[in-house]
């Protein structure tokens, strides 16, 4: 949907409001103009009215028996009076009702059966209004009196009330001129205010500066280092989640922001950054069981400070997140098995030839070494990268110490990475996942304990799988499972693994699926579209 601009919505609101204004007060105008206009026409009417019924000849006609001689008499007196007094109608009648004077000359002769006239034939005087064909009549009526004082008739004198068309086509000219310059001062007001305002907010429209606002939070609120900024006055203007979890804050982000900092930190020595204006960078502090490695900076906005924003980061995350990544401690693990296990290897071939078992002591190394060299060569023939053959070797022999039998599928195959990851990725990703299976075999104390291992392209698609026979997980912790921190096991610096496996499968867009059912085991499948070659 299309925003419309600022100076757009001030044009619009000023259009409205002046066109609204016009509209009521153009209902009061008219309102007022047909009251005083109808009042003037029904003076007027009465006045023509009172003129015919004074003429001395119209009462001497009026007497006359002879119908047809004194309309024609009467209809010359009365329409020069009309036709002066530009009245729609004059209607004189004997006390017969008999019309001897009217505009339409088939209703000369005609009686009326009207019952307005009925208070005129008893000698009163009155304006009434009704609609009639020509549209709203006011209409004066007037008794004739001869001078003998005695009632011979009645004058009825029309005129039609203007309408409401013709009354703004009257005024056309007038409101023509009024609307004019009331709409070109009322754009300029309104260009010059919209001009104002946006300088005011650096050229950008109000939801532009929303979107902003809301970028703005969100995106502090998704760094991994927690910042705090403070104005002059030491209020709190920013203050991410990263920054509450960092400093055991409890407080509601909302609620913080606005207050003054010594109420939510006491001691953040923010202030003495506002005092002397001094950037401090990568000061290590330890606060809340957290190594931090802090920077605090003056804010200075046109050459004035303005307050000042410290970001820090926990450095115990940041150097287990190392370990991790560089996967320094899956090949120092691999190491210590692969010598562990020569060593027992060497010990037994050793006792077979004390014990002059020299057969025995050959066919021994010749399965050892076929078996190695077996599972040796199909990784360095399936998977086209040293590091991923390495860790899932040393994960083999890892396994044979702790009793686990980890099954890799012949049928993997891998080539090349997803797009965006590479084999720091995968190291972090399969190491991880091979663990978090050991973990979940080691608390049981069944005989028979297996991993099973996948990996495999088909179809521009790198699919690994990865699935034990461990304890499983319950529905509570598979809801939380990839949450930075969370571990159902009750010792510390856990809750990393499954949460960095996440992050690369979102990093490399693809999708994980877990299927698990407690004391059953668990399976992880991973799936990432490779993309073109």
């Amino acid at each position: 949907m299309m925003k419309m601009p600022v100076n757009g919505k001030i044009l619009l609101v000023t259009f409205l409001v002046i066109a609204f204004s016009f509209l009521l007060g153009g209902i009061f105008v008219l309102g007022n103009l047909l009251s005083e206009q109808e009042k003037n026409f029904g003076q007027r009417a009465m006045l023509v009215a009172q003129t015919v019924s004074n003429v001395p000849e119209l009462s001497v006609h009026l007497e006359n028996e002879n119908i047809k001689e004194s309309a024609k008499n009467i209809n010359k007196i009365v329409d020069g009076i009309r036709i002066i007094n530009k009245a729609d109608y004059i209607v004189v009648m004997n006390m017969e009702r008999i019309k001897l004077s009217h505009p339409v000359n088939k209703e000369l002769g005609q009686r009326s059966e009207s019952q307005d006239l009925n208070a005129a034939f008893s000698e009163h005087y009155y304006v009434s209004k009704a609609r009639g064909e020509s549209g709203v009549m006011i209409r004066a009526f007037v008794p004739i009196i001869n001078d003998k004082r005695e009632q011979v008739g009645i004058v009825v004198v029309g005129y039609a009330l203007p309408t409401l068309l013709e009354m703004l086509q009257s005024y056309e000219r007038e409101i023509m001129i009024t609307i004019v310059i009331s709409l070109i001062f009322s754009i300029f007001g309104a260009f010059t205010l919209g001009r104002h305002i946006k300088k005011q907010m650096f050229g950008l429209e109000p939801h532009e500066i929303a979107k902003m606002y809301v970028e703005r939070t969100e995106t502090f609120n998704a760094m991994h280092e927690g910042i705090i900024a403070v104005d002059k006055e030491m209020n709190i203007t920013i203050f991410n989640e990263k920054a509450a979890d960092i400093l055991g804050v409890t407080r509601k982000i909302e609620d913080c922001i606005g207050q003054k900092i010594y109420d939510v930190l006491p001691d953040t020595r923010l202030p003495e950054i506002v005092e002397t204006a001094t950037p401090v960078y990568n000061q290590e502090l330890y606060i809340n069981h957290h190594s931090i490695l802090s920077n605090r900076v003056p804010i200075i906005v046109n050459g004035e400070l303005v307050g000042a924003v410290a970001m820090f980061k926990d450095l115990t995350a940041v150097k287990k997140l190392a370990e991790e990544v560089t996967g320094v401690k899956a090949f120092v693990q691999a190491l210590r098995v692969q010598t562990h296990e020569h060593k027992n290897k060497i010990h037994t071939i050793a006792g077979l030839l004390q014990l002059g078992h020299t057969k025995q002591a050959l066919e021994y190394v010749t399965v050892t070494t076929e078996n190695e060299a077996s599972l040796t060569k199909f990784l360095n023939e399936r998977f086209h990268n040293e590091n991923i053959s390495g860790l899932l070797l040393s994960k083999v022999s890892y396994g044979k110490e702790l009793g686990i039998e980890v099954e890799i599928d012949r049928k993997s195959h891998f080539k090349r990475f997803p797009p965006l990851l590479d084999h720091h990725d995968f190291v972090v990703l399969l190491g991880n996942l091979i663990e978090n299976a050991f973990e979940a075999l080691n608390v049981l104390s069944k005989e028979d304990k297996y991993v099973a291992i996948s990996v495999d392209e088909h179809d521009g698609v790198l699919a690994i799988a990865v699935s034990d026979n461990g304890i499983g997980m319950s529905k509570e912790v598979q809801d939380r499972m990839f949450e930075n921190g969370f571990s159902s096991k009750a010792s510390e610096n856990r809750g990393i693994g499954l949460h960095l496996v996440y992050e690369i499968v979102r990093k490399g867009n693809g999708d994980i699926e877990v299927v698990s059912e407690f004391m059953k085991g668990t399976s992880f499948l991973i799936l990432f579209e490779l993309g073109e070659v």
